[in-house]
C-alpha cells in the first residue's frame, strides 16, 4: 500500500505535527505501508527520497513557519497522489484543500488527523474579536473540515469526545503518536549538565514544547516563584522557541526568578534533547490545550518522572498516575505538588522506573498497525 501525507509543516520546523508524521512515516514501513510527502520547503532542504518541498513564504510575525504557494502545492499534491491509494491529510490550510483537491479529481480516499484545538488557539493570536465569537469560528471551520474526509484521527479521546459535540459525524478514529525505539536511548545527563554550567546536585525542572502562550508557560513561572522559595537552589530549563519568548523573559523579571529560569531554544532530538530528559529532575508541563503531550512520554522513556496538569489529551497520558503526579490547576497546588516531589529522592526513583515501563507500552509499531488497519479499511 502507498499513501500520501501531505502537510502545512514539516521538518526542520520541530513540533508535534512534524515528530508525529515522521513517527508514523518510519514506522508504517514494518506494516508494508510507503508513505511520500508533500511538505512546504524550509529555504535549505537536503533532497529525500519520496519527499517532495514545495516554494513557500515566510509567515508574517512567525519566523519558524511557512506558506506553501497554493497553486504549485496543489500541482504537486496531486502529482505525487496519482500512484497512491489514500491521502492522509496533516494540517488544515493549504495542504487541506489541496489533499481535497487531489482526492475528488482521483476517486481516493480520504483521512485527516485533528492534531491542533483551534478553538483554544485563536484568542491568543487574535486577541481584537470576542473569544466566543473565535471559538464559534473554529468550531464551524473544524466541522467543516473534518465532514469534508472519509475518516478523522484523533490523538486522545478528549478529542474524539470534542469533535463529537462539534458536529463532526464522519469515524473517528484515536490512534495518538508512539514512541520509537530511539526515544528509549539513554541520555547523557552528566555531560548535559556539565555542557550548560548545571552544579550536578541543584534541583532541575524542565519543559519542552513550543515557546507560545497557549502552552500556559507563564503559570509555570509563577509556581516557580512560589516553589523557589522552598527550594531557592530550583532552575527551569525551557527548550523549544515561539512567538512568547520575549514576553515570558519579561515575565521571569518581573517575578524575581531570572537567574532561576534558562531559555535553551531548540536541541537537537537525537542527542540533546534526550540528555535535557535525562538530566532533569523532574519533567512539567502545564498546557490546557494539548490534544496528546508526546513530550510527556518523551520525558518518561528517560526515567524523568512529570508533573502536570490533568487536562484535554494530556489526561489519557496522566491518569492511569503511573510515572507522574497530577498537579491542581492553581500556581500553589502545582508548586508544592513539585516541591514534595523534589523533596523525595525516593519518590523520584519510584517514579522514574514506572515512567519508563510505563513508556514502552506506547509503541510506535502498535499505533502504527492501528493506523494501517484504518488505511486498509478504506479501500473495502
Amino acid at each position: 500500500m502507498r499513501v500520501l501525507m501531505v502537510s502545512d509543516v514539516f521538518f526542520p520546523r520541530i513540533n508535534g505535527v512534524s515528530t508525529s508524521i515522521e513517527t508514523f512515516r518510519c514506522a508504517l514501513a514494518e506494516q508494508n505501508v510507503s508513505v511520500k510527502l508533500v511538505v512546504p520547503s524550509y529555504g535549505d532542504d537536503s533532497p529525500t527520497p519520496d519527499i517532495t518541498r514545495v516554494p513557500a513564504s515566510r509567515v508574517l510575525g512567525d519566523p519558524e513557519d511557512r506558506l506553501a504557494h497554493y497553486p504549485k502545492l496543489r500541482k504537486a499534491t496531486l502529482l505525487a497522489a496519482s500512484d497512491c491509494d489514500v491521502i492522509h491529510i496533516q494540517t488544515p490550510f493549504a495542504a487541506h484543500y489541496a489533499g481535497l483537491h487531489a482526492a475528488r479529481i482521483l476517486n481516493k480516499p480520504t483521512v485527516t488527523t485533528y492534531h491542533t484545538l483551534f478553538e483554544e488557539y485563536l484568542q491568543h493570536y487574535i486577541p481584537w474579536l470576542p473569544g466566543a465569537m473565535l471559538r464559534g469560528m473554529a468550531r464551524r471551520f473544524s466541522r467543516g473540515q473534518c465532514n469534508d474526509v472519509d475518516a478523522v484521527i484523533v490523538p486522545s479521546s478528549a478529542m474524539q469526545t470534542r469533535l463529537t459535540e462539534y458536529g463532526v459525524t464522519r469515524p473517528l478514529h484515536i490512534i495518538p503518536t508512539g514512541l520509537p525505539s530511539s526515544a528509549f536511548t539513554p541520555g547523557d545527563a552528566t555531560g548535559f549538565r556539565s555542557r550548560h554550567g548545571i552544579d550536578p546536585n541543584r534541583p532541575v525542572a524542565l519543559f519542552v514544547g513550543r515557546v507560545a502562550h497557549e502552552k500556559n508557560i507563564g503559570f509555570l513561572l509563577e509556581s516557580m516563584a512560589l516553589a523557589i522559595r522552598a527550594l531557592p537552589e530550583l532552575l527551569l530549563l525551557i527548550t523549544g522557541e515561539g512567538p512568547a519568548r520575549a514576553d515570558l523573559e519579561k515575565q521571569a523579571a518581573r517575578l524575581g526568578i531570572q537567574n532561576h529560569v534558562r531559555f535553551l531554544g531548540y536541541l537537537d532530538r537525537k542527542r540533546e534533547l534526550p540528555s535535557a530528559y535525562a538530566a532533569a529532575n523532574v519533567f512539567v508541563f502545564a498546557s490546557r490545550t494539548e490534544t496528546q503531550g508526546l513530550v510527556l512520554l518523551e520525558a518518561m522513556a528517560q526515567k524523568c518522572p512529570v508533573v502536570g496538569l490533568s487536562v484535554m489529551g494530556t489526561a489519557d497520558i496522566l491518569e492511569p498516575r503511573r510515572g507522574c503526579r497530577i498537579a491542581p490547576d492553581t500556581h500553589t497546588g502545582f508548586a508544592s505538588t513539585l516541591v514534595a516531589l523534589l523533596n523525595s529522592p525516593e519518590s523520584r526513583i519510584q517514579l522514574g522506573d514506572e515512567a519508563l515501563a510505563y513508556a514502552h507500552e506506547w509503541s510506535d509499531r502498535a499505533l502504527a498497525a492501528r493506523l494501517a488497519d484504518l488505511y486498509r479499511s478504506l479501500l473495502r
